[in-house]
C-alpha cells in the first residue's frame, strides 16, 4: 500500500516551520494515541503521524523527502549497480554535501506522554498528585560516557571521530566518494573499550521516576499539561525532553459539561410546576435554592451564574444550566384519577391556549390557518 504524503498526514504545507510541524504532530498524536483512541485503526494512524513527524522535523530527512518523496535514501538508481551508493551520496559529491549532525554533539532527550484518568470533580477542582513513569536517565556510574569509571571513550581511529567513512567507488559519473556511517563505532565517533558495568556502555539506564504533578482546576477531557524537563534524558550533555500529561476525565452521573458550563436536569411533579415551588438544586459546591414560578413548562431552563467550572486559564467561571423535566406518575390511585378527571372537566380537557403556543399551532394547522 502506497504511503500518504507526509505533509497531508500532518495537515501542514511544505513551507511550515519546525514549530508548526511539531504543533501539528502533538495535536494528532494526542488524537490517535492508542491509550486514548480505541478505534481499530488508531495504532496505524498514530504510527503514520509519528513517521511523518520524524521525517519533517529532521532538516536532512525533510530535504531528501522534498526532492524524492518516499524513495529510500540508500536505494541506488534502477538498472545500474552502484555498489549501494544512494542519492544522498551522489549529491554530496556534486554539491559538497549537506550539514551533518555531529555524533558527539549534545542532543535533547525525547518527549514522553502519560495518560492520567481523573474523576469529574478532580478535573473541576484540580489536585496535587504524584505519578510514576518509566524513562531513560543518564547513568550515574559513568555519568553518561558509557565507559568504566576511571576510563574514557577513545576517539574512533577509523573515522577520526566524525562517525562517518568516505568510500570511493567508480560509477558511470566517474569516481564518486560515498559517505557511510562508520561501522566500527556505529556512527558515534568513539570506541568504548572498557564498558560501564551498570549501563553496558549505553550511558543510560531505564528507571521508574516519581514526578509531582499539579493538576490545574478546570482541566477538561483531552487537554494536556506540559511538565518541562521530565522527558527522556539528553545525550552528550544535551537537555532532557518534556513530559506531556494527557487527561482522561470520567463522566458524572448527574452533571454534563460543555466547556466551562455545567448542565443538569431536575425532575418535578405537575403540582410543583403548576403552583410554583422553591427547590434545592445540587451544584459543584453544594446545594442552592431555586425558585420555580407557577406555570413553568417542562423543558424550561434556568441559569445559575458562576456555578460552573473555573476556567483552566484563570479567566472567570462558567454557569450551571438547570433544565426542568415534569415527571408523569406511572401509577395512580383511584382517588388521584378522580381528581385528575375533575380537573380535566373543569378545564374543558384542552390545554390553556394562552400558555401553550405549541398546541395552539397544532389546532391552527388542522383548521388550515
Amino acid at each position: 500500500m502506497s504511503k500518504r504524503d507526509y505533509y497531508e498526514v500532518l495537515g501542514v504545507d511544505q513551507n511550515a516551520s519546525v514549530d508548526e510541524v511539531k504543533k501539528a504532530y502533538r495535536k494528532l498524536a494526542r488524537k490517535y494515541h492508542p491509550d486514548v483512541n480505541k478505534e481499530a485503526d488508531a495504532t496505524e494512524k498514530f504510527k503514520e503521524v509519528k513517521d511523518a513527524y520524524d521525517t519533517l522535523s529532521d532538516p536532512q530527512k525533510k530535504s531528501h523527502y522534498d526532492q524524492f518523496g518516499h524513495t529510500d535514501p540508500n536505494q541506488g538508481f534502477g538498472g545500474g549497480d552502484f555498489g549501494g551508493g544512494g542519492f544522498g551520496d551522489i549529491f554530496d559529491m556534486f554539491f559538497g554535501g549537506g550539514g551533518r549532525r555531529n555524533p558527539n554533539g549534545p542532543r535533547q532527550g525525547a518527549d514522553l506522554q502519560y495518560t492520567m484518568t481523573l474523576d469529574f470533580k478532580e478535573a473541576v477542582f484540580g489536585k496535587d498528585t504524584e505519578i510514576e513513569i518509566p524513562r531513560e536517565e543518564t547513568c550515574e556510574t559513568c555519568t553518561g560516557t558509557g565507559a568504566k569509571p576511571g576510563t574514557k571513550p577513545d576517539t574512533c581511529t577509523h573515522c577520526g571521530g566524525s562517525g562517518q567513512l568516505n568510500v570511493e567507488q567508480n560509477t558511470p559519473f566517474g569516481r564518486v566518494v560515498n559517505r557511510r556511517v562508520c561501522h566500527h563505532c556505529e556512527g558515534k565517533g568513539k570506541i568504548i573499550k572498557q564498558k560501564c558495568s551498570t549501563c553496558a556502555g549505553k550511558g543510560k539506564i531505564r528507571k521508574h521516576k516519581k514526578i509531582s504533578v499539579k493538576v490545574p482546576a478546570g482541566i477538561d477531557h483531552g487537554q494536556q499539561l506540559r511538565v518541562s524537563g521530565q522527558g527522556e534524558g539528553g545525550s552528550n550533555g544535551g537537555p532532557p525532553g518534556d513530559l506531556y500529561v494527557v487527561f482522561n476525565v470520567k463522566p458524572h452521573e448527574f452533571f454534563d459539561r460543555e466547556g466551562d458550563d455545567i448542565y443538569c436536569e431536575m425532575p418535578l411533579t405537575f403540582a410543583q410546576v403548576a403552583l410554583g415551588d422553591e427547590i434545592e438544586v445540587p451544584t459543584l459546591n453544594g446545594k442552592v435554592k431555586l425558585k420555580i414560578p407557577a406555570g413553568t413548562q417542562t423543558g424550561t431552563n434556568f441559569r445559575l451564574r458562576n456555578k460552573g467550572v473555573p476556567n483552566v486559564h484563570g479567566r472567570g467561571q462558567g454557569d450551571q444550566h438547570v433544565k426542568i423535566r415534569v415527571v408523569i406518575p406511572k401509577s395512580l390511585t383511584e382517588k388521584e384519577k378522580d381528581l385528575i378527571r375533575e380537573f380535566s372537566e373543569m378545564t374543558g380537557g384542552q390545554p390553556d391556549e394562552q400558555n401553550d403556543g405549541f398546541f395552539a399551532k397544532v389546532r391552527r394547522a388542522f383548521k388550515g390557518d
